[in-house]
């Protein structure tokens, strides 16, 4: 919502502008029947179906639960880094160079990255493309990165690195956009000024997924866990989509895509059709779970089943 020109997204020959695009998914929705709450969850409470959500005023009951928050950039919360007309986000500074990159605004600019992650690599490698030449600004002597994204940065000619300095404000008009950064050194503490066209923070991205902690599976940053061959979490009935499960891509396609496998795994669930967790198993909405290896069906009460057609057991 918050990006300005998306021109990757399938079926925009001219591209589209971010609130645009959400008006018409929206508008599609609707054209289904779709219904929309405009609250703000505060609390969830996973334990038991129907599950629980929790605003300031309402509680909000659901049999099955698509999780799609996805995944905020991190920022330096420097002045001139918000977005327009309160800074210049959308107007030359950005947190997606896949996004925003090819955009005739940063074509054959001089550009800054701030980072030294993996994040801030591929950033400033994919940049190259289209720059004129890319700058990565990094507050420390050494990267974080690893080593196969440092050496094909240093490889590259278009990159170079300014080393122990913080980007400490960005600088430029309404009109032009970016125009340049204000530096510091952080060993010397001496400043200075650097023109640029472009500013890409990259140091990472943070799932917002704290209302989900201590009752979904995340990895150490915080995203959440799904398996590979489905949506599904390790509550039966809970799914993830977008970027709150997708550390990678982070792409609107690809969030398209997972969004469309939640829809179906949910409305699978529903239909009392098994869905697969994180942990191979496959569970029902009624509770009954097979086993990784689809050999056996355990039934809430436990009770072991094979899970064989009966035309088999009958032969037997």
């Amino acid at each position: 919502m918050i990006t300005t020109d998306v021109e990757n997204y399938p079926g925009f020959s001219e591209g589209i502008q971010g609130p645009d695009l959400m008006v018409e998914f929206r508008k599609q929705a609707e054209r289904f029947g779709t219904e929309f709450l405009e609250e703000w969850i505060t609390h969830v409470d996973l334990q038991q179906r129907p599950f629980t959500l929790y605003t300031d005023d309402k509680i909000i009951k659901a049999d099955a639960l698509i999780i799609a928050s996805g995944a905020s950039a991190k920022w330096l919360g420097i002045p001139g880094e918000a977005k327009t007309p309160h800074g210049f986000g959308g107007n030359g500074v950005s947190a997606c160079a896949t996004c925003d990159g090819p955009l005739p605004a940063f074509r054959n600019k001089h550009l800054i990255v701030v980072g030294g992650g993996d994040t801030a690599m591929e950033e400033a490698t994919f940049l190259t493309r289209y720059a004129k030449r890319v700058f990565v600004v990094h507050r420390r002597d050494k990267l974080r990165a690893s080593k196969i994204m440092q050496e094909k940065a240093f490889r590259n000619d278009k990159i170079e690195f300014i080393w122990n300095t913080d980007v400490t404000a960005i600088i430029g008009t309404n009109e032009q956009g970016v125009t340049g950064v204000d530096l510091r050194n952080v060993e010397t503490g001496a400043e200075s000024v650097m023109n640029c066209e472009g500013v890409f923070i990259a140091i990472g991205h943070k799932p917002n997924t704290h209302l989900f902690k201590g009752q979904l599976d995340m990895d150490a940053v915080g995203y959440i866990i799904t398996n590979g061959h489905s949506t599904g979490t390790n509550i039966p009935g809970v799914f993830a989509c977008g970027d709150v499960q997708d550390s990678v891509y982070r792409q609107a396609v690809t969030a398209a895509g997972t969004g469309c496998m939640a829809a179906i795994d949910a409305e699978r669930f529903l239909d009392h059709l098994p869905i697969e967790l994180p942990s191979g198993e496959e569970v029902t909405i009624e509770g009954e779970h097979i086993t990784p290896d689809r050999k056996l069906i355990i039934t809430p009460d436990g009770e072991v089943i094979p899970n064989e057609p009966e035309a088999a057991l009958v032969e037997e």
